[in-house]
């Protein structure tokens, strides 16, 4: 075995990459990292029923997105390719030649017909499932006659019949399984040539010189036959490291009942991928005590084995949520805006696919909510044209609007909503919008007439005097500073979901906002 470290993801591109592809993909990349090794990324296509080459692309989008960088593989190519298994079926070929020449493999001849003839009688006598392994018994010349003949015939593994199978797993220990319980005799070679997953897994991490198997906890009971093709082959097989699992907060395997998984949605709903890497890597795994934020080179420098946990993490959509809230206020101005302008005009992620079956609601994005269009130049426009904003009108008032938006934002696609006030003049809300719970229409009135003067304080004496106005105004009105401000809120800006009002009403300005009051009034007259 080599003494570099070398660790490999390898998906199968049969669907979109989900949320724990990503962590067995980071986990490998950090191990790799923090050993000065290798991280090879590997398509193991062999399933060309379900293969399309959108989920190679979404596989690639979606590591550039994260920042996981690879040093083998894809366009890098390397000197243990080709990397794709579709392009290395000679290689399968003669290695599963080579198991029936040393006598651990053999050849089957039984067609579909008789298999599942084996499969009926097994089922109805409630027998385990599997080959009764018939071929195994063929003598050499039986082989030859059939060979001969050209029928067609697959490859299998001869499994012990008796004994054990042991192997050592870093995180759950030493393991033994019975050879009697393992997959009877599985296919290595089918009939038209192409590899099974497990002929072809063993040949590439034995070619591509892998010295670390770190792959989700489901994979376990394919290690013992794994393990016996290595000693088949007269090999020694990689240290193995089966991760813990990640399930919902009802104790269950994460899937789409629970929100997004697929990586896609998550850009789609406006996370960050800085979050999604510092949720992700803390999910089975320890790093420093006391500290909940982490760069990716910070993760890569402290990532240990041994800090890997056996219990099965919980994905904790709500601490997700904070995570990608404190990188959103981390960002300057600058950083948000370019995060939050396709959100905002309902291009790059947020064109993204959304299930419209995820019990979380839909992501409410572009020109519809935020009243801003992306034109071809690649600037932001009003769609509204009676508002008369030139481009560089809408970029500065949203420029002007990052520091507001910044402290409410829990995701980018909350940025649209926000925005919109600014971008159309918006309609007189519903008297039940505008009234507070706790007011009548009478003492709403009052209030929108006494925000006349709230916003002559706004342009006159500034922030910190306007909030003292406020104050002083609900408390001589006998009522909340909230139940105060909500009606002008919904006076000024069309909707309770707007960034803090007193910068809003400054970037809107003193004519605007007086204009937008005095409208909202005559709906009470």
């Amino acid at each position: 075995m080599s003494e570099e470290v070398r660790v490999r993801y390898a998906p199968s591109p049969t669907g979109m990459q989900h949320i724990g592809g990503v962590r067995t993909a980071l986990f490998n990349y950090l191990f790799a990292r923090s050993q000065g090794g290798k991280f090879i990324l590997r398509l193991e296509d062999t399933d060309r029923t379900r293969f399309d080459e959108k989920y190679v692309q979404n596989l690639y989008d979606t590591m550039a997105w994260l920042g996981i960088d690879w040093d083998e593989g894809g366009s890098k190519g390397g000197e243990y390719g080709p990397y794709v298994q579709s392009e290395r079926f000679e290689l399968y070929k003669k290695y599963a030649q080579e198991l029936v020449d040393k006598g651990e493999a053999y050849y089957c001849f039984c067609d579909a017909e008789r298999l599942e003839r084996i499969r009926k009688i097994q089922t109805e006598n409630k027998l385990p499932p599997g080959y009764d392994r018939n071929c195994r018994h063929l003598t050499p010349e039986e082989v030859k006659e059939n060979l001969a003949a050209g029928k067609p015939y697959v490859i299998r593994l001869k499994v012990p019949l008796e004994g054990e199978t042991q192997f050592h797993d870093h995180l759950l220990g030493d393991i033994t399984w019975k050879n009697e319980d393992i997959s009877p005799d599985p296919i290595l070679l089918k009939s038209d040539g192409f590899p099974t997953y497990h002929l072809a897994n063993i040949v590439d991490d034995h070619m591509m010189k892998i010295t670390h198997v770190m792959r989700a906890q489901e994979w376990i009971p394919s290690t013992p036959l794994h393990v016996q093709m290595y000693r088949s082959f007269g090999w020694q097989h990689p240290e193995f490291c089966h991760l813990p699992m990640v399930n919902g907060s009802d104790g269950k395997k994460l899937s789409k009942r629970h929100g997004s998984t697929s990586l896609n949605e998550f850009r789609a709903r406006g996370y960050l991928p800085q979050a999604i890497v510092n949720y992700v890597a803390l999910l089975g795994c320890s790093y420093e005590e006391g500290k909940d934020m982490y760069t990716m080179e910070e993760l890569a420098r402290n990532f240990k084995l041994d800090h890997l946990n056996k219990a099965p993490a919980v994905f904790d959509y709500k601490k997700l949520e904070w995570y990608n809230g404190q990188y959103i206020r981390a960002m300057s101005d600058e950083e948000l805006y370019k995060w939050v302008l396709p959100f905002i005009t309902g291009t790059g992620d947020a064109a993204l696919e959304v299930n419209t079956e995820n019990p979380q609601p839909m992501p409410n994005v572009g020109p519809e909510f935020s009243g801003v269009a992306l034109g071809e130049d690649g600037e932001p426009y009003c769609v509204d044209k009676s508002m008369n904003m030139t481009s560089a009108d809408v970029k500065k008032a949203l420029m002007n609007l990052m520091p507001l938006i910044k402290e409410r934002l829990k995701f980018l696609s909350d940025a649209a909503e926000m925005v919109h006030f600014l971008f159309t003049e918006p309609a007189v809300p519903a008297k039940e919008n505008i009234v507070p719970k706790k007011l009548d229409e009478a003492k709403t009135k009052e209030v929108l007439e006494k925000a006349k003067s709230f916003v002559a304080v706004v342009f006159e004496k500034g922030h910190d005097e306007a909030e003292a106005f406020a104050k002083a105004t609900a408390e001589e009105m006998g009522i909340k500073l909230g139940d105060f401000m909500m009606p002008v809120r919904m006076a000024v800006t069309g909707s309770r979901v707007s960034p803090p009002l007193i910068g809003s009403i400054q970037i809107l300005g003193k004519e605007e906002s007086l204009s937008r009051i005095e409208r909202t009034l005559s709906a009470f007259n």
